[in-house]
């Protein structure tokens, strides 16, 4: 398995290598203000509009027409072998998942929505599993340190998802009807417009299914979920803008020993004014809720979590420079059956960040100050130095700091005796975690093709786990680590076909032991290949993993694997379409948690109209 997995590697490895120079030699020497089809703009890594060469960051998006072609079943599906990005479940189809990013643990992994953070104050990390793709329109993935943006939890990185827009004039319509495999169906519908300087775009969807064992010889697991989305904006005439947006995800889910009910949920109102001509100041008012009702053969437990948060965020232009400021206040609650013996904790924060364009010379540099109730207060800071070698290649260089947030179980979780198992005890005296980390990249952008080439090392201090003596666990700071890794990714858009590729390679090592951190990988890479012929569209996806370790002591190897997913399109009118995707069409059997299988081949048609 291990040298079928490194030949596997290796011929990716070969593949990735090979792109820039294959498409290279068709790229015109295109001035550097046209060459944009593949440097998209993004927000989430600067809190403001920059292209991905302008941003100093390792950054990756996943446009609208990308999720549309790929039309994956799950948000790990779609994260699945990105760059930095590795993947666990306990199964498929809404069952618990966790995404690394960059080696860092699922609670280090900052989640936004629209701009509004979602994650469980209880267990520290977002439940990807329960979001439906077909609700958002792009994905931001930006690895790194944001400390000093985004406040607690963003250590390996931030991923951000963006809800649809809404569309000029209209109303315009929008359903998809489909099903497959496991008696899955699928159904969506949405309308968006704008008129008189009001923006509103609606959307539903249901997911639901009869599952997949999630263990050898064990029952199907079924799966639903009903998501609904409301977005309105006004704009006036003087430039002042109000908002609003719901996003509410509902539903229930079979897991190993019992099911369970869920909502996931965040709503913001917002209001934006133009202070002067060159300063903008935005309110934000948000909330987030993560919700779980569970019923098990060894009882039922309630489980609530929300976070309340207000947010100031001012940007003023200083002709090509740019300074954002601002201020925030949050507060999380939970509530329910386990009895933690705090229910709240606030936490108050500032931040600041300049954005210097000294052409050829680009400087950016942050600072942030979080003081929380619950573990102290906590300074985060950034900089980042790039350099315009020519019109096509920029260098980078960056050095950030960040830190992640005890949880309400690290902290509160009431003495409880497991009878076999042992006994576990929040700690109430733990501190945060806090991580440094030094990158160095360049990239190379051109008028149908791009390449990126990231090295970094973050070292992560005050490590939170867990400690047992004699059977008794209880959480603890006893460990350090040092991730390093190296990642290349590219892209193009060559007379037709569409080209992606990424080759990570990652070092996650525990100091004190030397051993790999747990259910980490340490390569991976993935491919993705799609062909406009007319009215039809061909494509495949080919992601390659390697092997991980289920145990802290790296005893339990879970071996590598590789996966070919495939689809199709067809325009067979105007504003309709029909696609076929097949996953896991080779039917590998895998799993990325020992004892925990994912499905087998799968297949799924829909159909749709609209934009």
């Amino acid at each position: 398995m291990k040298t079928r997995t490194n030949a596997s590697l290796g011929l990716a490895a070969f593949s990735l290598a090979a792109l820039p120079l294959v498409v290279q030699a068709q790229t015109t020497t295109a001035e550097h203000d046209d060459t944009v089809a593949l440097n998209p703009m993004v927000v989430t890594a600067t809190l403001a509009p920059r292209t991905a060469d302008e941003t100093l960051s390792s950054v990756t998006l996943l446009d609208e027409a990308t999720l549309r072609r790929q039309d994956p079943t799950s948000m790990t599906d779609m994260l699945r072998g990105q760059p930095g990005v590795d993947v666990t479940s306990n199964g498929s189809f809404g069952k618990n998942s966790s995404v690394y990013l960059r080696g860092t643990g699922n609670e280090s992994t900052a989640l936004m929505i629209d701009g509004i953070r979602l994650r469980s104050a209880t267990a520290g990390g977002a439940a990807w599993h329960y979001l439906e793709p077909r609700m958002f329109e792009r994905a931001e993935i930006v690895r790194g340190p944001r400390g000093s943006l985004y406040g607690a939890d963003a250590v390996g990185g931030v991923v951000q998802l963006f809800t649809h827009e809404a569309e000029e004039g209209g109303p315009h319509p929008r359903v998809s009807v489909g099903g497959g495999s496991f008696n899955t169906q699928r159904y969506s519908a949405g309308l968006s417009g704008s008129s008189r300087g009001t923006r509103y775009s609606f959307a539903g969807s249901h997911f639901s299914t009869d599952g997949t064992p999630v263990r050898r010889d064990g029952e199907d697991k079924g799966y639903d979920n009903t998501s609904a989305l409301a977005r309105i904006a006004h704009e006036f005439d003087g430039g002042a803008e109000v908002g609003m947006l719901a996003l509410r995800a509902r539903g229930s889910n079979e897991y190993d020993g019992g099911e369970m009910d869920f909502v996931q949920q965040v709503a913001g109102v917002y209001g934006e004014l133009p202070v002067t001509e060159n300063w903008r100041s935005r309110l934000t008012l948000s909330e987030a809720r993560d919700e779980s009702d569970n019923f098990r053969t060894t009882g039922d437990s309630i489980i609530d979590t929300r976070t309340q948060t207000v947010r100031w965020q001012n940007t003023l232009g200083f002709g090509p420079h740019e300074l954002v400021a601002g201020a925030e206040y949050s507060e999380d609650r939970v509530s329910g059956t386990t009895g933690h013996a705090v229910t709240s904790r606030d936490n108050t924060a500032v931040f600041t960040q300049g954005l210097l364009d000294f052409s050829p010379v680009a400087v950016q540099g942050a600072l942030r100050y979080d003081d929380n109730e619950a573990y102290g207060d906590e300074v985060t800071g950034s900089l980042a130095l790039g350099y315009d070698l020519d019109g096509h290649h920029t260098l980078r260089a960056s050095y950030g700091t960040a830190f992640r947030a005890p949880t309400f179980n690290d902290l509160y979780w009431p003495f409880e005796d497991f009878g076999p198992w042992g006994s576990y005890q929040g700690n109430p005296d733990l501190r945060a975690e806090t991580s440094s980390t030094v990158e160095f990249g360049i990239r190379g952008q051109y008028q149908t093709m791009f390449w990126d080439l990231a090295a970094y090392q973050t070292s992560v201090d005050d490590l939170i786990a867990t400690e047992s003596i004699d059977g008794d666990s209880r959480p603890t700071n006893i460990n350090e680590a040092r991730i390093r890794g190296i990642e290349l990714s590219g892209g193009a858009d060559v007379s037709g076909w569409s080209l992606a590729g990424t080759l990570t390679w990652t070092d996650p090592e525990d100091r004190e032991t030397g051993n790999r951190l747990r259910r980490r990988t340490s390569q991976a890479a993935r491919f993705d290949v799609d062909r406009e012929l007319g009215e039809w569209s061909l494509g495949g996806s080919w992601i390659l993993q390697g092997y991980r370790y289920e145990d802290a002591a790296n005893t339990d190897r879970i071996g590598g694997f590789g996966l070919v997913n495939l689809r199709a399109g067809w325009q067979f009118a105007p504003l309709w379409s029909a696609r076929l995707t097949v996953e896991n069409a080779l039917d590998k059997e895998y799993e990325t948690t020992r004892d925990y299988l994912s499905a087998g081949r799968a297949a799924f048609v829909s159909v749709h109209f609209g934009h």
